[in-house]
């Protein structure tokens, strides 16, 4: 019957942590994870009068960990960030050592944008990448009947 009502009523009894964890994973419910963690980094696209701007929040990454590749009706962004944080002591022990490695990557549609004319730039932890729309003019052309 608690299946049919529209709130579940959830005990929180110690020796059914694991059924609940157990339920809440595999039948099927949408992901609550927030979206950083499911898709990397978080994205907003606004369109301007002459075209799209994408922002993406990278934090903690450098400019020299970001790549941006453009193929064909595609721009992927990627971002990959290694570091290690050794703490030694006087004896040359280690008193903390800590590594971290993570890498993101995203790709986009960027059918009726101008490719030659993208722009990217980083300030802050956030890209910023301007995309120009297509002319008219570039977007039609005549063939010739032979």
């Amino acid at each position: 019957m608690l299946g049919l009502t529209p709130f579940e009523r959830k005990g929180y009894d110690l020796f059914n942590v694991f059924d609940d964890f157990d339920r809440e994973f595999f039948d099927g419910r949408p992901c609550r994870m927030p979206v950083q963690m499911r898709n990397g980094f978080s994205t907003d696209i606004q369109e301007t009068e002459n075209g799209y701007v994408l922002e993406s929040e990278l934090p903690g990454f450098r400019k020299e960990d970001i790549s941006i590749d453009v193929t064909k009706d595609y721009i992927t962004i990627s971002a990959s960030h290694d570091e290690n944080k050794d703490e030694k002591n006087e004896e040359g022990k280690f008193i903390r050592r800590e590594r971290y490695s993570g890498s993101y990557s995203r790709s986009f549609s960027i059918a009726g944008i101008d490719a030659d004319n993208i722009s990217a730039e980083y300030n802050d932890g956030i890209l910023k990448i301007n995309m120009p729309k297509k002319s008219e003019s570039q977007n039609t052309r005549r063939l010739e009947i032979k």
